[in-house]
């Protein structure tokens, strides 16, 4: 069935705002500050790559420990996708991510990333709602998978993002007790946005909302 053009343009446009609120630096410095022993001093990137990549809107992120900006836990890249019922962000891994730590910081690391080097990360795609002032985000079902330890556990991730903040919880669940294996168990990571890259997502026209 096709999708209503009005509707269509309602979520292409969803689409363009969440992009441009999390293309950005963002830092839970004052958490940190605030409760040291529960909370580091973390940053996540999302640092918006050229519309050739995807052909449309994509990011690569990296999160990092402040103290350290070189040595990234966690680096990903991930496309935009518009569906009826919410914006989808396609999770992928890199195929040898120390190649390109840094390239949330520096655009000429971040130019050297090809297509073929990312790998799609099954079952892991995030789907975004707009609710007023926020963008509400969740992990697909229970299907992503993750080997921590030797333990087989299941993702569960909640994201809420403003234009200036992103808060985020990340836990892992065993497949078999649905007991936490890993993740916060002080609560979500707070973030505030220090740096703005919004100026570099790609001006998409119009796009293919998938039904």
């Amino acid at each position: 069935m096709a999708i209503a053009e009005e509707k269509k343009s309602k979520i292409e446009e969803e689409m363009k705002t969440l992009a441009c609120w999390m293309a950005g630096d963002f830092s839970n410095e004052k958490q940190a500050l605030e409760n040291p022993t529960k909370y580091a001093h973390i940053h996540v990137f999302w640092r918006p790559l050229p519309y050739e990549f995807f052909e449309g809107i994509g990011f690569y992120s990296e999160q990092v420990y402040d103290y350290d900006l070189w040595r990234p836990y966690r680096q990903g890249v991930h496309r935009l996708v518009a569906h009826r019922d919410g914006i989808y962000i396609e999770n992928y891994g890199l195929k040898d991510p120390v190649l390109y730590v840094g390239a949330a910081r520096e655009l000429d690391i971040l130019k050297t990333i090809t297509p073929d080097e990312i790998k799609r990360r099954q079952n892991c795609s995030m789907i975004f709602w707009r609710e007023g002032e926020m963008f509400r985000g969740a992990v697909e079902g229970k299907n992503c998978l993750i080997n921590r330890n030797g333990c087989q556990t299941y993702l569960v991730s909640k994201v809420e993002l403003t234009a200036k903040t992103w808060v985020s919880l990340d836990k892992g669940m065993d497949v078999n007790t649905h007991e936490q294996v890993w993740g916060s168990k002080a609560g979500p990571l707070r973030f505030e946005k220090r740096q703005s890259f919004a100026e570099e997502v790609p001006q998409v026209d119009d796009c293919t909302v998938i039904d």
